[in-house]
Protein backbone atom coordinates (compact mmCIF):
# COMPACT_ATOMS: atom_id res chain seq x y z
CA UNK A 1 0.00 0.00 0.00
CA UNK A 2 2.63 2.30 0.98
CA UNK A 3 4.21 1.82 -2.50
CA UNK A 4 1.33 2.12 -4.30
CA UNK A 5 0.82 5.44 -2.36
CA UNK A 6 4.47 6.88 -3.13
CA UNK A 7 3.80 5.88 -6.86
CA UNK A 8 0.74 7.74 -6.79
CA UNK A 9 2.11 10.77 -5.17
CA UNK A 10 5.39 10.25 -7.62
CA UNK A 11 3.26 10.52 -10.62
CA UNK A 12 1.33 13.85 -9.55
CA UNK A 13 3.93 15.89 -8.69
CA UNK A 14 5.48 14.77 -12.10
CA UNK A 15 4.43 18.13 -13.58
CA UNK A 16 5.63 20.17 -10.86
CA UNK A 17 9.35 18.81 -11.95
CA UNK A 18 10.92 21.33 -14.71
CA UNK A 19 9.87 24.71 -12.72
CA UNK A 20 11.24 22.62 -9.72
CA UNK A 21 14.61 21.96 -11.36
CA UNK A 22 15.02 25.17 -12.59
CA UNK A 23 14.05 26.87 -9.51
CA UNK A 24 16.18 24.84 -7.53
CA UNK A 25 19.12 25.47 -10.35
CA UNK A 26 18.82 29.40 -9.93
CA UNK A 27 19.29 28.76 -5.52
CA UNK A 28 22.14 27.24 -6.35
CA UNK A 29 23.88 29.73 -8.50
CA UNK A 30 22.45 33.86 -9.50
CA UNK A 31 23.02 32.65 -13.12
CA UNK A 32 21.73 29.42 -15.17
CA UNK A 33 24.69 27.87 -17.02
CA UNK A 34 24.05 26.19 -20.22
CA UNK A 35 25.11 22.92 -18.78
CA UNK A 36 22.87 23.13 -15.44
CA UNK A 37 19.76 23.15 -18.21
CA UNK A 38 21.26 20.38 -19.97
CA UNK A 39 21.27 18.18 -16.97
CA UNK A 40 17.63 19.46 -15.91
CA UNK A 41 16.80 17.86 -19.29
CA UNK A 42 18.46 14.70 -18.41
CA UNK A 43 16.39 14.74 -15.10
CA UNK A 44 13.40 14.80 -17.17
CA UNK A 45 14.70 11.82 -19.03
CA UNK A 46 15.32 13.67 -21.85
CA UNK A 47 19.16 12.65 -22.83
CA UNK A 48 21.35 14.68 -24.53
CA UNK A 49 23.82 11.65 -25.51
CA UNK A 50 22.85 8.85 -28.51
CA UNK A 51 22.65 5.34 -27.09
CA UNK A 52 25.33 3.81 -28.04
CA UNK A 53 25.14 0.11 -30.17
CA UNK A 54 25.31 -3.02 -28.57
CA UNK A 55 24.71 -4.30 -25.56
CA UNK A 56 24.04 -1.53 -22.31
CA UNK A 57 24.76 -2.22 -18.63
CA UNK A 58 22.81 0.32 -16.95
CA UNK A 59 25.00 1.62 -13.55
CA UNK A 60 23.32 3.79 -11.22
CA UNK A 61 24.39 5.53 -8.11
CA UNK A 62 24.22 8.78 -5.99
CA UNK A 63 26.56 10.29 -6.89
CA UNK A 64 30.54 10.68 -8.56
CA UNK A 65 31.82 9.19 -5.29
CA UNK A 66 29.62 6.65 -5.51
CA UNK A 67 30.95 5.65 -9.05
CA UNK A 68 34.77 6.25 -8.45
CA UNK A 69 35.05 3.10 -6.48
CA UNK A 70 33.32 1.03 -9.25
CA UNK A 71 36.00 2.59 -11.86
CA UNK A 72 37.52 -1.09 -12.15
CA UNK A 73 34.30 -2.65 -12.75
CA UNK A 74 32.90 -0.62 -15.50
CA UNK A 75 36.75 -1.64 -17.29
CA UNK A 76 35.71 -5.12 -16.93
CA UNK A 77 32.10 -4.67 -18.40
CA UNK A 78 33.73 -3.24 -21.32
CA UNK A 79 36.54 -5.76 -21.99
CA UNK A 80 32.85 -8.41 -21.33
CA UNK A 81 31.75 -6.35 -24.39
CA UNK A 82 29.43 -3.86 -22.47
CA UNK A 83 29.04 -0.11 -22.98
CA UNK A 84 27.85 1.45 -19.49
CA UNK A 85 25.56 4.12 -19.04
CA UNK A 86 26.51 5.72 -16.04
CA UNK A 87 23.73 7.83 -14.23
CA UNK A 88 23.97 9.79 -11.02
CA UNK A 89 21.35 12.20 -9.11
CA UNK A 90 23.92 15.15 -8.78
CA UNK A 91 23.93 18.12 -11.22
CA UNK A 92 27.36 16.06 -12.82
CA UNK A 93 29.68 19.42 -10.89
CA UNK A 94 31.75 16.64 -9.78
CA UNK A 95 33.63 15.38 -13.05
CA UNK A 96 33.54 11.38 -13.09
CA UNK A 97 36.92 10.12 -15.00
CA UNK A 98 35.05 6.92 -17.07
CA UNK A 99 36.79 4.60 -19.10
CA UNK A 100 35.92 5.30 -23.12
CA UNK A 101 32.93 2.45 -22.82
CA UNK A 102 31.30 4.81 -20.51
CA UNK A 103 29.08 7.71 -20.44
CA UNK A 104 27.71 9.64 -18.08
CA UNK A 105 23.87 11.13 -17.74
CA UNK A 106 22.23 12.53 -14.74
CA UNK A 107 19.66 10.07 -13.37
CA UNK A 108 15.43 11.00 -14.21
CA UNK A 109 13.44 11.76 -11.54
CA UNK A 110 12.39 8.72 -9.72
CA UNK A 111 8.35 8.96 -11.15
CA UNK A 112 6.90 6.55 -13.81
CA UNK A 113 6.65 9.80 -16.36
CA UNK A 114 10.30 9.96 -16.59
CA UNK A 115 11.50 6.72 -15.38
CA UNK A 116 9.53 4.86 -18.66
CA UNK A 117 10.82 6.70 -21.45
CA UNK A 118 14.12 7.13 -19.89
CA UNK A 119 14.17 2.69 -19.96
CA UNK A 120 12.41 2.84 -23.46
CA UNK A 121 15.02 5.02 -24.97
CA UNK A 122 18.18 3.42 -23.33
CA UNK A 123 16.89 0.17 -23.68
CA UNK A 124 19.15 -1.50 -21.02
CA UNK A 125 20.28 -4.64 -20.90
CA UNK A 126 20.73 -5.02 -17.18
CA UNK A 127 20.39 -2.60 -14.21
CA UNK A 128 23.16 -2.28 -11.71
CA UNK A 129 22.56 -0.09 -8.70
CA UNK A 130 25.24 1.23 -6.47
CA UNK A 131 25.28 1.36 -2.67
CA UNK A 132 22.35 2.74 -1.04
CA UNK A 133 20.42 3.50 -4.27
CA UNK A 134 16.85 2.22 -3.79
CA UNK A 135 14.14 3.71 -5.51
CA UNK A 136 11.00 2.25 -6.10
CA UNK A 137 10.18 3.24 -9.63
CA UNK A 138 13.17 2.60 -11.07
CA UNK A 139 13.04 -0.72 -9.74
CA UNK A 140 9.40 -1.30 -9.99
CA UNK A 141 9.74 -0.38 -13.94
CA UNK A 142 12.87 -2.59 -14.11
CA UNK A 143 11.28 -5.47 -13.18
CA UNK A 144 8.42 -4.73 -15.79
CA UNK A 145 10.63 -4.95 -18.57
CA UNK A 146 11.96 -8.07 -17.35
CA UNK A 147 15.27 -6.59 -16.38
CA UNK A 148 17.68 -8.35 -14.43
CA UNK A 149 18.29 -6.18 -11.01
CA UNK A 150 21.58 -6.39 -9.04
CA UNK A 151 22.31 -4.70 -6.45
CA UNK A 152 26.05 -3.76 -6.29
CA UNK A 153 28.47 -2.51 -3.55
CA UNK A 154 25.56 -2.89 -1.59
CA UNK A 155 25.31 -0.69 1.84
CA UNK A 156 22.62 -0.82 4.54
CA UNK A 157 23.94 0.90 7.67
CA UNK A 158 22.70 0.47 10.90
CA UNK A 159 21.07 3.68 11.24
CA UNK A 160 18.92 2.70 7.43
CA UNK A 161 18.08 -0.75 8.85
CA UNK A 162 16.58 0.84 12.00
CA UNK A 163 14.32 2.71 9.20
CA UNK A 164 13.38 -0.48 6.93
CA UNK A 165 12.84 -2.37 9.97
CA UNK A 166 9.44 0.65 10.52
CA UNK A 167 8.20 -0.30 6.62
CA UNK A 168 8.91 -4.13 6.24
CA UNK A 169 6.85 -5.00 3.74
CA UNK A 170 7.93 -1.72 1.43
CA UNK A 171 11.65 -3.42 2.36
CA UNK A 172 10.99 -7.03 1.45
CA UNK A 173 9.02 -5.63 -2.07
CA UNK A 174 12.24 -3.56 -2.93
CA UNK A 175 15.05 -6.14 -1.89
CA UNK A 176 13.29 -9.03 -1.59
CA UNK A 177 12.62 -9.00 -5.61
CA UNK A 178 16.16 -7.99 -7.12
CA UNK A 179 18.10 -10.86 -8.93
CA UNK A 180 21.19 -10.29 -7.11
CA UNK A 181 22.62 -8.33 -3.55
CA UNK A 182 26.26 -8.03 -3.63
CA UNK A 183 26.68 -6.36 0.04
CA UNK A 184 30.02 -4.72 0.80
CA UNK A 185 29.94 -6.11 3.87
CA UNK A 186 28.61 -9.83 5.58
CA UNK A 187 26.72 -7.69 7.99
CA UNK A 188 25.49 -5.74 5.00
CA UNK A 189 24.34 -9.27 3.43
CA UNK A 190 23.15 -10.48 6.63
CA UNK A 191 20.73 -6.86 7.06
CA UNK A 192 19.75 -7.33 2.98
CA UNK A 193 18.90 -11.05 4.18
CA UNK A 194 16.36 -9.67 6.93
CA UNK A 195 14.25 -8.26 4.37
CA UNK A 196 13.97 -11.03 2.20
CA UNK A 197 16.89 -10.43 0.03
CA UNK A 198 17.93 -14.48 -0.15
CA UNK A 199 20.51 -13.72 -2.79
CA UNK A 200 22.75 -11.21 -0.87
CA UNK A 201 26.45 -12.38 -0.18
CA UNK A 202 29.16 -10.14 1.03
CA UNK A 203 31.75 -9.51 -2.28
CA UNK A 204 33.93 -6.65 -0.26
CA UNK A 205 34.30 -3.05 -1.06
CA UNK A 206 35.47 -2.12 -4.85
CA UNK A 207 36.95 0.67 -3.93
CA UNK A 208 40.12 -1.21 -2.26
CA UNK A 209 40.59 -2.38 -6.22
CA UNK A 210 41.07 1.45 -7.52
CA UNK A 211 44.42 1.92 -9.13
CA UNK A 212 46.73 5.04 -8.10
CA UNK A 213 46.50 7.78 -11.34
CA UNK A 214 49.01 7.97 -13.52
CA UNK A 215 51.75 10.29 -13.28
CA UNK A 216 54.22 12.03 -16.04
CA UNK A 217 57.18 10.59 -15.50
CA UNK A 218 58.79 14.07 -16.79
CA UNK A 219 57.17 16.01 -13.97
CA UNK A 220 57.97 13.87 -10.95
CA UNK A 221 61.23 13.82 -11.82
CA UNK A 222 61.56 17.56 -12.11
CA UNK A 223 59.65 18.03 -8.26
CA UNK A 224 62.33 15.12 -7.55
CA UNK A 225 65.06 17.14 -8.37
CA UNK A 226 64.06 20.14 -6.89
CA UNK A 227 63.08 18.44 -3.65
CA UNK A 228 66.62 17.10 -3.23
CA UNK A 229 67.28 15.49 0.11
CA UNK A 230 65.48 17.86 1.53
CA UNK A 231 63.50 16.20 4.14
CA UNK A 232 59.42 16.86 2.66
CA UNK A 233 55.93 15.71 3.66
CA UNK A 234 52.54 16.58 1.73
CA UNK A 235 49.28 17.67 3.16
CA UNK A 236 46.71 18.43 1.75
CA UNK A 237 44.27 19.60 3.51
CA UNK A 238 39.95 21.31 3.47
CA UNK A 239 39.60 24.74 4.48
CA UNK A 240 41.08 27.61 6.97
CA UNK A 241 41.01 25.50 9.77
CA UNK A 242 42.87 22.89 8.75
CA UNK A 243 45.53 25.11 6.70
CA UNK A 244 46.29 26.80 9.86
CA UNK A 245 47.06 23.53 11.88
CA UNK A 246 49.31 22.14 8.78
CA UNK A 247 50.93 25.76 8.86
CA UNK A 248 51.48 25.51 12.55
CA UNK A 249 53.05 22.06 12.42
CA UNK A 250 54.94 23.11 9.33
CA UNK A 251 57.16 25.42 11.96
CA UNK A 252 57.09 22.76 15.02
CA UNK A 253 58.57 20.15 12.68
CA UNK A 254 61.40 22.98 11.17
CA UNK A 255 62.63 23.21 14.48
CA UNK A 256 64.35 19.97 13.71
CA UNK A 257 64.59 19.95 10.32
CA UNK A 258 65.68 23.75 9.31
CA UNK A 259 65.42 23.18 5.86
CA UNK A 260 62.47 21.25 6.06
CA UNK A 261 59.88 21.08 2.53
CA UNK A 262 55.91 21.57 3.21
CA UNK A 263 53.66 20.65 0.34
CA UNK A 264 50.15 21.95 0.58
CA UNK A 265 47.55 21.48 -1.34
CA UNK A 266 43.98 22.92 -0.83
CA UNK A 267 41.19 21.08 -1.56
CA UNK A 268 40.22 24.12 -3.90
CA UNK A 269 42.90 25.90 -5.56
CA UNK A 270 41.33 29.43 -5.09
CA UNK A 271 42.51 29.23 -1.44
CA UNK A 272 46.14 28.75 -2.28
CA UNK A 273 46.87 32.26 -2.38
CA UNK A 274 45.55 32.91 0.82
CA UNK A 275 47.28 30.19 2.56
CA UNK A 276 50.39 31.59 1.00
CA UNK A 277 49.63 34.96 2.58
CA UNK A 278 48.36 33.75 5.97
CA UNK A 279 51.65 31.56 6.06
CA UNK A 280 53.72 35.29 4.88
CA UNK A 281 52.27 36.55 8.18
CA UNK A 282 53.98 34.65 10.20
CA UNK A 283 57.38 34.95 8.48
CA UNK A 284 57.59 31.97 6.55
CA UNK A 285 58.65 31.69 2.93
CA UNK A 286 55.76 30.05 1.18
CA UNK A 287 54.72 30.67 -2.42
CA UNK A 288 52.19 29.42 -4.63
CA UNK A 289 53.12 27.11 -7.66
CA UNK A 290 52.61 28.83 -11.12
CA UNK A 291 53.33 27.64 -14.71
CA UNK A 292 56.32 29.56 -15.00
CA UNK A 293 58.57 27.98 -11.70
CA UNK A 294 57.31 24.45 -12.50
CA UNK A 295 60.91 23.70 -14.47
CA UNK A 296 63.47 24.65 -12.30
CA UNK A 297 64.44 27.02 -8.96
CA UNK A 298 64.74 26.03 -5.74
CA UNK A 299 61.39 25.54 -3.39
CA UNK A 300 60.27 27.82 -0.94
CA UNK A 301 60.27 26.63 2.58
CA UNK A 302 55.82 25.97 2.25
CA UNK A 303 55.06 25.19 -1.84
CA UNK A 304 51.57 25.58 -2.53
CA UNK A 305 50.04 23.34 -5.05
CA UNK A 306 46.89 22.08 -6.59
CA UNK A 307 45.27 19.16 -5.20
CA UNK A 308 44.59 17.29 -8.72
CA UNK A 309 48.08 16.91 -8.85
CA UNK A 310 47.92 14.34 -5.61
CA UNK A 311 49.22 11.39 -7.41
CA UNK A 312 52.88 13.25 -7.92
CA UNK A 313 53.05 14.10 -4.23
CA UNK A 314 52.43 10.97 -2.85
CA UNK A 315 55.26 9.65 -5.32
CA UNK A 316 57.29 11.95 -4.21
CA UNK A 317 56.87 12.08 -0.61
CA UNK A 318 56.66 9.37 2.20
CA UNK A 319 54.37 11.17 4.48
CA UNK A 320 51.01 12.85 4.12
CA UNK A 321 48.52 14.46 5.93
CA UNK A 322 45.22 13.73 4.33
CA UNK A 323 42.74 16.40 5.60
CA UNK A 324 38.80 16.60 5.47
CA UNK A 325 39.15 14.75 8.60
CA UNK A 326 39.60 17.63 11.52
CA UNK A 327 36.11 18.66 11.82
CA UNK A 328 33.58 16.11 10.62
CA UNK A 329 34.62 16.44 7.36
CA UNK A 330 33.99 13.02 6.30
CA UNK A 331 37.67 12.22 5.32
CA UNK A 332 39.15 11.90 1.98
CA UNK A 333 39.99 8.24 0.07
CA UNK A 334 43.19 7.05 1.48
CA UNK A 335 43.67 3.90 -0.97
CA UNK A 336 45.64 5.57 -3.59
CA UNK A 337 48.02 7.11 -1.46
CA UNK A 338 47.88 3.54 0.60
CA UNK A 339 48.71 1.75 -2.53
CA UNK A 340 52.28 4.18 -3.45
CA UNK A 341 53.67 3.24 0.07
CA UNK A 342 52.81 6.56 1.85
CA UNK A 343 52.74 6.70 5.91
CA UNK A 344 49.49 8.28 6.03
CA UNK A 345 48.38 10.91 8.98
CA UNK A 346 44.95 11.72 9.34
CA UNK A 347 42.26 13.25 11.60
CA UNK A 348 39.39 11.52 13.52
CA UNK A 349 36.81 12.39 11.46
CA UNK A 350 37.04 9.77 8.32
CA UNK A 351 33.02 8.74 8.15
CA UNK A 352 32.91 8.47 4.76
CA UNK A 353 36.00 6.45 4.51
CA UNK A 354 35.67 4.75 7.78
CA UNK A 355 36.15 1.25 7.26
CA UNK A 356 39.29 1.98 5.13
CA UNK A 357 40.90 4.14 7.45
CA UNK A 358 40.24 1.60 10.03
CA UNK A 359 41.65 -0.98 8.22
CA UNK A 360 44.95 0.92 7.05
CA UNK A 361 45.55 2.11 10.93
CA UNK A 362 44.93 -1.25 12.62
CA UNK A 363 47.63 -2.43 9.57
CA UNK A 364 49.94 0.39 11.21
CA UNK A 365 50.03 2.05 8.10
CA UNK A 366 48.23 5.33 9.25
CA UNK A 367 47.78 7.24 12.33
CA UNK A 368 45.33 9.60 14.00
CA UNK A 369 46.38 12.82 15.33
CA UNK A 370 43.70 15.48 16.89
CA UNK A 371 45.89 18.52 16.25
CA UNK A 372 49.02 20.40 15.24
CA UNK A 373 51.52 19.13 17.74
CA UNK A 374 50.33 15.86 17.04
CA UNK A 375 50.74 16.08 13.30
CA UNK A 376 53.88 17.63 14.05
CA UNK A 377 54.89 14.75 16.07
CA UNK A 378 54.12 11.88 14.19
CA UNK A 379 55.66 13.61 10.85
CA UNK A 380 58.94 14.49 12.68
CA UNK A 381 59.14 10.82 14.02
CA UNK A 382 58.57 9.70 9.94
CA UNK A 383 60.96 11.81 8.53
CA UNK A 384 63.50 11.15 11.46
CA UNK A 385 63.50 7.45 11.37
CA UNK A 386 63.69 6.00 7.60
CA UNK A 387 63.02 2.49 8.93
CA UNK A 388 59.66 3.37 10.43
CA UNK A 389 58.90 5.66 7.66
CA UNK A 390 58.86 2.43 5.07
CA UNK A 391 57.50 0.01 7.18
CA UNK A 392 54.40 2.10 7.54
CA UNK A 393 54.00 2.50 3.90
CA UNK A 394 54.72 -1.04 3.36
CA UNK A 395 52.32 -2.14 6.01
CA UNK A 396 49.01 0.59 4.04
CA UNK A 397 50.44 -0.66 0.80
CA UNK A 398 50.06 -4.48 2.15
CA UNK A 399 46.60 -3.99 3.73
CA UNK A 400 45.32 -2.20 0.86
CA UNK A 401 46.33 -5.08 -1.60
CA UNK A 402 44.77 -7.80 0.59
CA UNK A 403 41.57 -6.53 1.09
CA UNK A 404 41.34 -6.05 -2.63
CA UNK A 405 39.59 -8.37 -5.73
CA UNK A 406 35.55 -7.29 -4.73
CA UNK A 407 35.57 -6.12 -8.27
CA UNK A 408 36.78 -9.14 -9.79
CA UNK A 409 34.60 -11.18 -7.22
CA UNK A 410 31.28 -9.30 -8.86
CA UNK A 411 31.92 -10.01 -11.95
CA UNK A 412 32.16 -13.75 -10.99
CA UNK A 413 28.92 -13.37 -9.44
CA UNK A 414 27.55 -11.32 -12.50
CA UNK A 415 28.63 -13.72 -14.93
CA UNK A 416 25.73 -16.06 -15.29
CA UNK A 417 23.06 -12.84 -15.74
CA UNK A 418 25.66 -11.38 -18.40
CA UNK A 419 26.09 -15.08 -19.74
CA UNK A 420 21.97 -15.20 -20.66
CA UNK A 421 22.24 -11.47 -22.09
CA UNK A 422 24.11 -12.47 -25.17
CA UNK A 423 22.47 -15.50 -25.87
CA UNK A 424 19.58 -12.82 -26.73
CA UNK A 425 19.07 -11.16 -29.92
CA UNK A 426 20.63 -7.93 -30.67
CA UNK A 427 18.60 -4.94 -29.19
CA UNK A 428 18.56 -3.62 -32.65
CA UNK A 429 17.01 -6.69 -34.00
CA UNK A 430 14.67 -7.10 -30.59
CA UNK A 431 13.70 -2.79 -32.05
CA UNK A 432 12.90 -4.43 -35.22
CA UNK A 433 10.88 -7.28 -34.26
Amino acid sequence: MLLSLYRACSAALAPLAPPFLLWRARMRRARLRPEDRLRSQERLAKPSLPRPHGRLAWLHGAAAADIAPLIPLIERLGAAGFAVLVTTRDDGSTPIRLPPTALHQCAPLDAPRFVKPFLAYWRPDVALFAASEFWPNFISESRKRGLPINLINARLSARAFLFWRKLPGVARDLFGGVDLCLARSEADAQRFRFFGASCAQAAGDPIYDLAPSPADAAALARLLARIGARPVWAAFPAGALEEDIVIEAHQKIARNFPDLLTIIAPRHAKRGFDVALRAGRLGLDARVATAADHDSGALPAIHIAGAGDAGLFYRATGVIFLGKSLRGGGGINPVEAAKLGCAILHGPDVDDFEEVYAAVDGAGGGAVVNDAQALASEASLLLFDAAELRAMGRAAADEVERLGGASWRIMQALAPYLAQIFVRPEIEDEAES
